[in-house]
Parts: C-alpha cells; structure tokens; sequence
C-alpha cells in the first residue's frame, strides 16, 4: 500500500491526542503548531506544554511547523483540529491548493463568521468535493487516550477508502475504529452533543439528579435527530450508533468533558465570562450554541427547546434557574 503522509493542523489537546495516536503507525506527522514557544517546548522537552502534557513524543517522527502552508504542502491527508473559534483565520493563511489533499475535520464545531461547518466550509471556499472530505469522531476523550484506556473512533469520509486508511493509521491496542460514509451527519452529531453537554453541566450545577440528567440526555439525542433531519438532510441514520448516541453520552456525563464543567460553572453561578477565564480550555459548545439556534432560526426550525435553552443562558443573560425550570415543562 502507498504510503500516506499526514499533517495535523493543532496543537490543543484533541490535536495532541490525535498526534499520538498517528505515531502508533507512522514515521512521519507533519503537525502545525502556531506559536514559536510551544514549538520550540515539545522539541526540547517531547511534550505539550499546555495540553495533555504526561503524552510523550518520540520527536524523530514530528515534523513540526509554524507555517501552516508547509504543513498543507507535504501532507496527502490532513486532520483538522483547530477550535471552531479560531479556525477561519488559519485557514486564511493557507495558500496551497487543497483539491487534491483529502481533509478530515476533527474539529466539533461551527465556524461562527459562516455558520458552516469545516466541510461545508472547504466545499464552499476551496472547491473541494465531497468525496475527499471526512470526519473523525468518538466517543473518545483525549485525557483517555493519553492514558491509553480502550477508546473507539469513527472514521467518516465521503470515500470509504480515504475513511479505511485513515483508520489504519489511527488504530491501536486502545483504539478501535469504525467505518462510514455519513460525513455531514456524523460532524453535525459532533457539534451539537457539546450543546448538550453544557445543559446537562448546568443542570448539575442547580442539583438536579441522575433521573433528570437521564430524561434530559433522553431528549437531546432526539432533538439531535430533529435538527440534523431539518438543517442538514433527511438521509437515513442511525442515531443510535456510538458517533451519535455514544458521544453524547460520554460527553454529556464525562468529567473529562469540559462542555460539561462549563455548564456546571454557568449553573453554579458563574458568569459566561468568568467561567471562560477560569477555563484553561475552549468550550466548544458556547460556540456552536449560537450558530446552531441561527441556523435553525434560518433554515429548519426544528422543535429544540435544549439549545433554545442553553441560547436564553448563554446568549440572554436569562437566569440558568428560570430558564432550566423552564425546560422541564418540555422534556418528556
């Protein structure tokens, strides 16, 4: 088999995590890492300075860079694991051309100046076609594989074969990879879980208990279905299957998930400024709870009362108390 070379465009923890993974299989991972500082830290020290730091880097296999378009240049696949926040300014920078690369978003997010999500995005901007755009996701936390604790991915390319080997290189005795060809689905299901994530860490965060986190969890992967079937496409899924039910779950109850402890904080009191600050991480889902509730304002209006909810918190200033007393009422 040809041999594949592959960037990472990232160096929060996800990115990190995926890195390690990489270099179970490979020589060679170009990885961009913006600042100079964190560059210069993992080549002196062989980790992260700020993420996932107990991973260790055999450094021989790292071709590190600060510019993004080297990266892009050498690499036939690219994993994308920048934050939804910051993504459209990198990819500004890039200048090589993508369409023959194949792209996988690790991402979880919506780009908020578009309210695209990346391989809507790439489609749009650069002209990719679909069937070199993928998407890798869990139930998998970096923290958990750093430990090497059995983890699963699902590995979702508009092409199977681009999906096969890039699941052959990530594969290992902690991870185990499944296959599928539901790229947008699939990306939107890794969105909205983190959404969902921070109503079930608001909850926690006011008392509620276990039997309403579970009604709660209960009615957010249906409210998932709704708003992909209306937004995205009425294409048949499974959204029982771990990339969707699976991911919510772990992300939702997960003391790993940082969705969550941002949830938690807002419940507890915080505001959204001060959780951030006290945060030494990016919360996806506050993000892509604003895009999500105008996309939806926009495009589907599905019924989704959670991310309806979490917006009047986040995005309001509405009381989390009211607003959650509130939501119980709709929750069946």
């Amino acid at each position: 088999m040809e041999k594949i070379r592959v960037g990472v465009l990232g160096n929060g923890s996800w990115a990190t995590a995926i890195v390690k993974m990489l270099s179970e299989n490979t020589d060679e991972i170009g990885w961009y890492i913006r600042t100079p500082y964190t560059l210069g830290y993992i080549l002196e020290h062989k980790h992260n300075p700020k993420y996932i730091p107990q991973i260790e880097f055999d450094i021989s296999k790292l071709k590190l860079s600060n510019d993004i378009n080297e990266i892009v240049r050498h690499a036939d696949y690219l994993i994308v694991a920048i934050p939804s926040a910051f993504l459209k300014p990198e990819l500004d920078k890039i200048t090589e051309p993508l369409e023959d690369k194949v792209v996988f978003s690790a991402v979880k997010g919506i780009i908020p100046e578009n309210l695209m999500i990346l391989g809507e995005y790439l489609e749009a901007r650069y002209g990719m076609p679909p069937e070199r755009l993928g998407v890798i996701a869990g139930p998998c936390h970096a923290e958990e594989v750093a430990m090497e604790r059995l983890s699963y991915l699902t590995v979702a390319a508009g092409k199977k074969e681009h999906a096969r080997r890039l699941a052959s290189l990530l594969e290992s005795h902690y991870i185990k990879t499944t296959l599928s060809k539901d790229v947008h689905g699939i990306e939107w299901a890794a969105v909205l879980k983190n959404i969902y994530a921070i109503a079930a860490g608001v909850a926690h965060g006011l008392g509620y208990g276990d039997n309403f986190q579970a009604v709660l969890v209960s009615n957010a992967i249906r409210e998932m279905r709704r708003f992909i079937k209306k937004n995205v496409d009425k294409k048949k899924r499974n959204i029982m299957r771990s990339a969707y039910l699976g991911d919510l779950l772990v992300t939702a109850y997960s003391t790993f998930s940082r969705n969550r402890l941002f949830g938690n904080m807002i419940g507890k009191g915080y505001t959204v400024k001060s959780a951030m600050m006290e945060m030494t991480m990016v919360a996806e889902g506050y993000y892509a709870t604003k895009s999500a509730y105008l996309i939806n304002e926009k495009k589907g209006k599905a019924r989704i009362p959670i991310i309806a909810a979490m917006y009047d918190i986040l995005y309001r200033q509405k009381p989390a108390k009211e607003v959650m007393r509130a939501l119980t009422a709709e929750l069946d």
